[in-house]
């Protein structure tokens, strides 16, 4: 067995930026570059240096010898343990900077273009209670913090209720507050926990597998209602039916909720059926003129309010036509297509899901909306030259993938098709800019913006429009 290597100490890093999942980024006077947990741009800290990536060292912070001007209170009591708001201590004005700057970096090294227009970044006004939706956990195991174990009072395991420990698989962080979506979310959860706990109901064991209570999905819109979703390891009629009950006479805010049975061994219930048990099968939204019914496994943007500013800015630079065929690709429940179709003379939305395509049939005949259509199959497969002669040349087309970007092929077939704009819409810029640079083949980056969606964590949304390049 090989000698674990000793933790290297490095002192007098200049943090200057942000970085994924959380991560600062310093310099050492001899300018190696280091990724840090901890520390905010304008720190200078001494680190710990746990491993090499790449040549690049990774590690933590061990002191704040000099703080930065721009560090401000964290807001929450869970702040630096539940892993989930990882910049509250980084003044949001100084976020929104670092971000819009990661956006432009992907574009300049990724891309290799140089956009017409680079509009600023778009912040969000609501710093607090953004989210629609949350995933909580049950487990057997509360995560013990330092200040517990240091204190050497002998601590009893108990049941927890909240998010996963970052890099702790089998152990929760009990949370009391969050601070990320509107009260009802908490009063549930904790209604919950004290319901269960004084009936004495088990708690999922992650490592092993078993337990009765395992997740639960929280969503809310806009008019204060709930949708509640519970997922159990096993089936239990009468415990579940107890619970049910109990919930729903205490918060009539609960206008549908749903059972799922999860005994895999793995948490994703999006292969499961979900038990309707109260209420509605769907919870509603308004994004703009337009009401959406969102199901109980439907993807919708989890962040309403701004998503309609994202929305609109993809509106505005798609500026589509009366005449205008319009195909919008990984449409998810259809709520970008829905969102520009009266501008349009037909919108055709393709996505993996089929439910969420339902869900876009759906909401399309909810809206009255009679000229979309939507299409279940990966794009890479669906998307092809016999589709476009059924549906129509697209004059413009909407596209935003998942994390991943798009598949190679799907850009192979925008360059094929030479469709006049397209409009990206993405969620990694580092992803959007390798597209984009495939693009540039044919395409000029007209105008790039960034959104932030989610304050006080690394993620940054990004609207760009390309047209194609016209010869001579």
């Amino acid at each position: 067995m090989g000698r674990r290597k000793k933790a290297k100490m490095v002192k007098d890093i200049t943090i200057s930026g942000i970085a994924d999942k959380g991560m600062s980024v310093g310099r050492d006077e001899n300018g190696t570059v280091y990724f840090l947990q901890g520390g905010v741009p304008g720190d200078t800290v001494n680190a710990v240096i746990k491993r090499k990536k790449k040549g690049v060292p990774f590690g933590f912070v061990s002191e704040v010898t000099e703080k930065s001007e721009h560090r401000v209170e964290p807001f929450c009591e869970h702040f630096g343990i539940c892993g989930g708001c990882k910049w509250q201590h980084l003044d949001y004005k100084i976020q929104i900077e670092h971000k819009e700057k990661q956006v432009r970096d992907a574009i300049k090294r990724i891309a290799k273009v140089e956009p017409v227009e680079f509009l600023p970044i778009l912040g969000n006004t609501s710093l607090r209670l953004y989210r629609n939706k949350l995933e909580y956990s049950f487990s057997n195991k509360r995560w013990i913090t330092e200040e517990e174990v240091a204190s050497g009072e002998d601590i009893e395991q108990s049941k927890a209720v909240g998010f996963h420990r970052p890099g702790v698989f089998d152990k929760i962080v009990d949370i009391n507050t969050c601070h990320l979506q509107v009260d009802i979310s908490n009063q549930i959860r904790n209604f919950i926990q004290d319901f269960t706990s004084s009936e004495a109901y088990s708690y999922y064991d992650i490592r092993g597998n078993h337990g009765f209570l395992r997740e639960m999905v929280v969503r809310t819109n806009l008019k204060g209602e709930v949708m509640l979703i519970l997922i159990f390891g096993r089936e239990e009629k009468q415990k579940m039916a107890n619970i049910t009950e109990a919930v729903l006479s205490q918060f009539p805010q609960i206008v549908s909720m749903f059972h799922i049975i999860n005994p895999k061994n793995n948490s994703s219930f999006y292969d499961l059926d979900p038990i309707h048990v109260h209420g509605e099968p769907y919870l509603k939204e308004r994004l703009g003129p337009l009401e959406y019914k969102i199901g109980p496994k439907s993807f919708f943007q989890t962040n309403t309010k701004q998503a309609a500013k994202l929305y609109q800015i993809a509106r505005q630079f798609a500026n589509i036509q009366p005449d205008d065929n319009v195909y919008d690709l990984y449409t998810g429940l259809g709520s970008i297509a829905l969102f520009v179709a009266d501008q349009c003379k037909s919108i055709v939305g393709i996505e993996e899901i089929p439910e969420a395509i339902e869900w876009a049939k759906e909401n399309a005949s909810h809206n009255q909306i009679h000229h979309a259509s939507f299409y279940a199959g990966d794009v890479k497969d669906l998307w092809t030259d016999r589709f476009v002669e059924n549906h129509g040349v697209a004059d413009i087309i909407i596209t935003d993938p998942p994390r991943s970007g798009m598949h190679k092929e799907v850009v192979d077939m925008f360059l094929k098709l030479e469709t006049p704009k397209i409009v990206y819409i993405s969620c990694n810029p580092s992803t959007q800019a390798r597209d984009i640079g495939l693009l540039s083949e044919k395409y000029t980056l007209e105008k790039i913006q960034p959104v932030d969606m989610f304050p006080h964590t690394h993620h940054v949304e990004s609207v760009a429009l390309l047209k194609l390049k016209t010869n001579g």
